[in-house]
């Protein structure tokens, strides 16, 4: 039956429902390759079945992990498959079921804990990179992107055809299209313009059984799980339709820093009362951080940096700026005028004039790193505030990334796509923490740890909520392909809400066998459990 005829099924039919765990094998066996081969009609698949025999798996490997905490302590895949056809990720997908091999997919290798190159089970990782094909019709402002394709190299395409569009995505230029749209998406228009998740028009994706479908084919059910529900529980998406979005000609950059000793605290707090209800062409971000030498006498202390971009000229911006922020330094000189792609650059600092630099698909420099996510729906007090320099001034390094929430966010229904933080948040919380040597690597998570639980009684409740792109593996796992919904539910409900349980019903409905899988993939509803 075609999924394009599926309708969901009550909860209490789909409980009838169960999944099989197929068995892992030790390798990549002969049979493996063999199947390969004969459905894509090819008896030399070495350029796309990389082994751990091949001189370039290891380098393969590496290009796209940006976390070095999963660099050398991790298993290896069995195999790397590089597709560049469609019908490559077909014959992965139909032959990894066939042996009992599991499946991670990787587009960009940003994903937090490591889960699209990571398992401890016998796997195989399907590498998107060759597949990654733009086509832009600013006409009809329209773009497919194939998921292998960088969001840089998507902003590069988009300025070449144009210098009056843009795309509502995320800053850093080597994160993959495929896993940030799947998982949401958000950057500095999507108070404008919503998600990348929400601007999607039409996707392609292999399914279980191995056929390329698009939304018509898919399904309705299926098309809105995963625009924000992680594309990875339900197929291998590899193309996106995206609706291109108008930008002006002229946009403003301002960045600014403060310490607790030139009062951090009134203007965080300031920042809090607006961060919701400021124009929606305005996206001013707050990165909060330790900062070793920036304090009185050359001491520890806090660090606000206020980076902000407006979607407009100085002259209109100023007027409001000199309102909401005069304690801020406002001289004109201090803004800076650029164009869309020039402000992409600027918020990742990258030098404006490096255009280029959008092109380069592995990152210079990489680290051990971690994150954890926050919403927040009332003001931080004053008080609670000085009691978070504190704790922060505890840690050596550390970051908080507040990034405003409103505007377009509020207007969209929490059940429009699974991803459900909209109406109510003033604005979320990154925690972020990075680090050179691994020998340092408990002491940096616990230090996160404890910044968390101290934010405890200022974020969102019941659930506590969480981004889906900011991984977070401290929320819960599967243990094996048996998660109950019940376990699940524990990193679930505060990644999706209330749109956990539908992400639940479309999953036990397009891949029964819970093939796709991962740590915290969505589980299906198994017999006998609820």
């Amino acid at each position: 039956m075609e999924i394009s005829h599926i309708k969901l099924l009550p909860l209490i039919l789909l409980i009838l429902l169960s999944s099989v765990c197929s068995t892992t094998s030790n390798s990549i066996s002969e049979s493996f390759v063999q199947c390969f081969s004969s459905i894509i009609h090819s008896n030399s698949t070495s350029n796309i079945i990389l082994t751990e025999n091949s001189s370039v798996y290891s380098s393969v490997l590496q290009s796209s992990i940006q976390n070095l905490r999963f660099l050398n302590s991790t298993p290896k895949p069995k195999a790397i498959i590089t597709p560049s056809q469609y019908s490559h990720v077909q014959a992965a997908i139909v032959c990894s079921k066939k042996e009992g091999i599991e499946i991670r997919t990787r587009s960009g290798g940003h994903d937090y804990e490591g889960l699209s190159y990571v398992s401890e089970s016998p796997f195989i990782i399907i590498d998107l990179f060759n597949l990654r094909s733009i086509d832009i019709d600013i006409k009809k402002e329209r773009a497919w992107v194939e998921s292998g394709a960088t969001l840089g190299e998507l902003y590069y395409a988009i300025a070449q055809k144009s210098k009056l569009y843009g795309f509502p995505a995320g800053i850093c230029p080597t994160i993959g299209v495929g896993g940030h749209i799947s998982g949401g998406g958000h950057g500095p228009l999507f108070r404008k313009y919503g998600l990348a998740a929400d601007n999607v028009l039409d996707a392609k994706i292999v399914d279980v059984n191995g056929r390329v479908l698009d939304k018509t084919s898919m399904g309705e059910e299926l098309f809105w799980a995963i625009r924000g529900g992680g594309g990875s529980s339900f197929g291998v998406i590899v193309a996106w339709k995206l609706r291109l979005v108008p930008v002006p000609p002229t946009v403003t950059g301002y960045t600014v820093s403060k310490t607790i000793e030139q009062g951090t605290t009134k203007l965080v707090s300031k920042w809090q009362a607006i961060a919701d209800r400021m124009p929606e062409e305005y996206f001013l971000r707050l990165v909060i951080q330790v900062a070793n030498g920036a304090g009185k006498n050359g001491g520890k202390t806090i660090q606000v940096l206020f980076n902000f971009l407006f979607f407009e000229s100085v002259e209109k911006l100023l007027p409001w700026m000199q309102e909401n922020f005069p304690e801020l330094d406002l001289e004109r000189k201090n803004f800076i005028e650029m164009s869309w792609i020039s402000s992409v650059l600027y918020i990742a600092n990258i030098p404006r004039n490096e255009t280029e630099v959008l092109l380069q698909r592995i990152q210079q420099s990489k680290r051990f790193f971690k994150a954890k996510s926050d919403y927040v729906t009332k003001p931080i007090s004053g008080a609670a505030l000085e009691g978070l320099w504190k704790t922060m001034l505890e840690l050596d390094s550390f970051q908080l990334i507040l990034t405003p929430f409103g505007g377009r966010m509020s207007e969209i229904s929490d059940s429009e796509i699974p991803f459900p933080h909209r109406k109510g948040n003033l604005f979320e919380i990154q925690y972020f923490d990075n680090w050179g040597d691994a020998e340092e690597t408990e002491k940096h998570i616990s230090g996160m740890r404890m910044v968390y639980a101290y934010l405890a009684p200022y974020v969102s409740k019941s659930p506590r909520a969480s981004y889906l792109n900011y991984r977070d593996l401290d929320l819960g796992r599967n243990g094996d392909c048996n998660t109950s919904y019940a376990q699940a539910s524990a990193w679930g409900l505060k990644y999706f809400k209330n749109n956990f349980r539908r992400l639940v019903q479309v999953k036990t409905v397009v891949d029964p066998g819970n093939f796709f899988r991962d740590e915290q993939s969505i589980p299906v509803l198994h017999s006998g459990k609820k």
